[in-house]
């Protein structure tokens, strides 16, 4: 029998080529130890041993065998694979292989196009294919491990095992074959045991009892790391800011992983965040570089596939590094809101690759009230799927605890149908001491309502009066002209300073050391910025200023002010801005945080608190906790997988299409922000197939900007490929033209500058 391969290498002798058998022994053997830890290792092992079993064609042969140059585009290889796992096993585990099998170039179908590709579409012979597969297991050495837990949503189990089992195969298919390629395998990690050591010494050292502050501190630590022995499963953190939740979460995440097991730890913050401070302080208390990874919203390298060649890999298989991207195999991951849940509903391979990395780690959501209401629901099942059936522990960690769970009284609401509906956390565990007391003992800022409208000129005249102050807005474009506005005032000019999510996580650190140094020095600093300063940025203003947004955003400006308690009280003044109205998002937020105030209570006390999200959640019912849209119109995302539960018909890609926490489509750019920047693109653009180190390197560069911004500047040549391999996934600025060194990208010019203009 002559070898069929499932990878050639071009310009080499087929005895470096890799013989399919190898290849799928390899992937079913890597698929399967990643689904061990939620008890299906059987059945990822049978997608391995089927995904490629396509590649036994006469015509696809033929096609690896051919020189790259000539842009043919391969048969089909992946509907074969499908086509076998239904003919072979049930209606059940045969219709999850064939979702996760067909999908493992193209993505995660609806299950219209599952069928489609099952029944109609016409393929290349692939006869004699259990030659290299090997020995298939029977229906009855599939069942898991461990005897699956029902989620209270019909069918969400089954629609959220599919996606990890696809993750098991595509993540194990993408290491297998970068394996073969490169030769070597990725950097190794600290093992979990030894970095939670570091961080205990870390933390003895820097702990101090010498105010009445840090003995609570140090007590809410004390207090949730006792608890790390508590089974894996659902757990709240509830501590005011301030009162350092970030290395309580921390320090309790990674003892309890060491107690049960877990391989790593998830640190999720809110979408509207930075996350490089938080992935700073903790490379500093763990003592380690390598073993923390910070993953952005938008940093992944996959475009879209296109149809006619959705499932080609390249004859070489070198369309497969357009998807080497983030895969969570570090011990410590920071990462934000908008990656996390958006791959947990995700259909692209690149999306969910990471997912299987999940299963059986600690998930620190913080400031676990920024989820948007309208998704509030499915991200509620995937979390309560997460602990109950994949060894996930979750910790709800925020300063305004969003009352999500059953004991709360958040329990039964009306769905689309009128029917009760069970959507509240169930064993919910606390892991914070005494939230009551630490919520009085903590106070250290008086809020205040501005009445009427605030015009930005009376702001400049604020920030004259009072040379260290924050204001926060709720866009980058009033971010922007307020800045614009200190920049143009002799008064207030001194210190002016912004922060933006336009700027690269490098120059946003450098601006947050000088604004740091010259509070420390007593120095003017006139800081404006978004909502990302808002979670996980450690700062002191004596005054904030904050425009109108819900009591959650408003407690964690707060929480930038009097935040060392230097002063016997700080100043937070909440604002309507004059110029341009809320988001339409944030505004049922906005009524229900005035509802608070005019009822007289403390926004930051628990009675203030429970108030607020009194009237968010539970005066809306069900209905409005699950309402994405799609192609504009309504489409709820549990009503239809539980419309589509029994036969097991799930759509997919539509339920991808619709999660969506952000609307507005960005995309991932590279900024040449130094030298250090040029040089690493430099280095990535020379090389053959880059280092998935280099390319997590390069997110210390990136920017997201809106796609109708990208798209004009690519045409114009303004946004070029870092690497030829990676095409529009991954683009750079030719320069610095469109990059201001205190506001970061301008996206008010969209022609090209010239060279003057580029110049620091």
């Amino acid at each position: 029998m002559s070898i069929i391969f499932a990878h050639s290498v071009p310009d080499a002798p087929r005895a470096a080529w890799e013989p399919l058998s190898d290849h799928l022994q390899k992937v079913a053997a890597l698929a399967g130890s990643f689904a061990a830890p939620f008890g299906w290792e059987k059945l990822a092992h049978v997608a391995g041993l089927l995904h490629d079993i396509g590649k036994t064609s006469e015509a696809y042969q033929l096609y690896i065998s051919t020189p790259r140059q000539t842009g043919r585009k391969g048969p089909d290889h992946s509907t074969a694979g499908a086509r076998e796992a239904e003919r072979l096993y049930s209606s059940q585990f045969g219709r999850w292989l064939a979702y996760a099998i067909a999908g493992h170039h193209a993505g995660l179908a609806d299950y219209a196009e599952l069928r489609r590709r099952r029944d109609e579409k016409p393929l290349e012979d692939y006869r004699g294919w259990g030659a290299h597969a090997g020995d298939l297991p029977g229906l009855a050495d599939l069942r898991p491990t461990t005897q699956p837990k029902t989620n209270a949503h019909n069918g969400f189990s089954e629609a959220f095992l599919v996606r990890m089992l696809f993750s098991c195969l595509v993540d194990a298919d993408f290491l297998a074959t970068e394996r073969f390629y490169t030769g070597t395998e990725r950097e190794s990690f600290a093992d979990l045991a030894s970095l939670q050591a570091r961080l205990t010494a870390s933390l003895a050292g820097k702990r101090r009892d010498d105010t009445e502050l840090n003995r609570l501190r140090s007590r809410v630590l004390d207090h949730a790391v006792d608890q790390a022995a508590a089974a894996p499963g659902l757990f709240t953190l509830t501590v005011p800011t301030g009162g350092g939740k970030t290395l309580t979460s921390l320090a309790f995440a990674m003892e309890h992983a060491r107690r049960h097991g877990l391989s790593r730890v998830i640190y999720v913050i809110p979408y509207t965040s930075i996350i490089e401070q938080t992935a700073g302080v903790f490379r500093e208390a763990l003592g380690t570089t390598a073993d923390v990874l910070e993953h952005h919203a938008s940093f992944d390298w996959e475009p879209p596939p296109r149809t006619e060649d959705a499932d080609d890999e390249g004859p070489a298989g070198l369309a497969k590094l357009r998807k080497a991207s983030e895969n969570w195999d570090a011990p410590v991951v920071v990462t934000t809101a908008v990656q996390f849940f958006e791959s947990l509903f995700a259909r692209r391979p690149s999306q969910c690759r990471k997912l299987h990395n999940i299963a059986n780690a600690v998930v620190v959501l913080d400031e676990a009230q920024t989820l948007p209401l309208r998704l509030l629901r499915p991200c509620m099942a995937a979390l309560t799927e997460l602990a109950a059936n994949y060894r996930t522990s979750v910790v709800l960690c925020t300063a305004t605890q969003p009352a999500l769970r059953e004991c709360d009284g958040f329990t039964d609401g009306p769905d689309h149908k009128g029917a009760a509906s069970k959507v509240g956390f169930k064993d919910v565990r606390e892991l914070a001491y005494e939230p009551r007391m630490l919520f009085e003992k903590l106070k250290r800022v008086e809020v205040e309502r501005r009445p009427g409208k605030t015009e930005d000129a009376e702001i400049v005249e604020r920030f004259a009066e009072q040379p260290r102050m924050l204001c926060i807005v709720n866009s980058r474009r009033h971010a922007r002209e307020l800045f614009d506005a200190l920049k143009a005032d002799p008064r207030t000019a001194e210190g002016a300073r912004h922060l933006t999510t336009l700027m690269c996580p490098v120059h946003r650190r450098a601006v947050l050391a000088e604004v740091r140094q010259r509070l420390a020095d007593r120095q003017p600093v006139r800081l404006v910025a978004t909502s990302l300063i808002e979670a996980g940025v450690d700062i002191d203003f004596p005054e904030v200023w904050r425009a109108v947004t819900g009591l959650d955003g408003v407690a964690q400006a707060a929480g930038r002010c009097n935040r060392e308690g230097r002063l016997s009280r700080g100043r937070t003044v909440v604002f309507e801005p004059a110029e341009g109205a809320a988001p339409p998002d944030l505004r049922p937020l906005i009524e229900s945080a005035d509802g608070v105030f005019r009822r007289g209570l403390d926004p930051l006390s628990l009675e203030g608190v429970q108030a607020y999200f009194s009237e968010v959640y539970w005066r809306r019912g069900a209905e409005a906790m699950d309402l994405p849209t799609l192609d504009g119109r309504p489409w709820p995302i549990l009503q239809s997988i539980a419309e589509r539960a029994q036969d097991r018909e799930f759509d997919l890609e539509s339920i991808a299409r619709a999660f969506r926490l952000i609307d507005d489509v960005q995309e991932t750019v590279i900024v040449p922000y130094d030298e250090a920047a040029e040089a690493l693109l430099a280095h990535v653009a020379r090389v053959e197939r880059p280092a998935v180190g280099d390319l997590r390197k390069l997110q210390q560069y990136a920017v997201s900007i809106p796609k109708r911004d990208r798209d004009p500047w690519l045409a114009a040549g303004v946004l070029r490929p870092v690497h030829p391999g990676l095409g529009e996934a991954l683009l750079r600025f030719e320069d610095n033209g469109h990059y201001r060194k205190d506001t970061g990208v301008d996206l008010k010019e969209p022609e090209r500058r010239d060279a003057a203009g580029n110049i620091f």
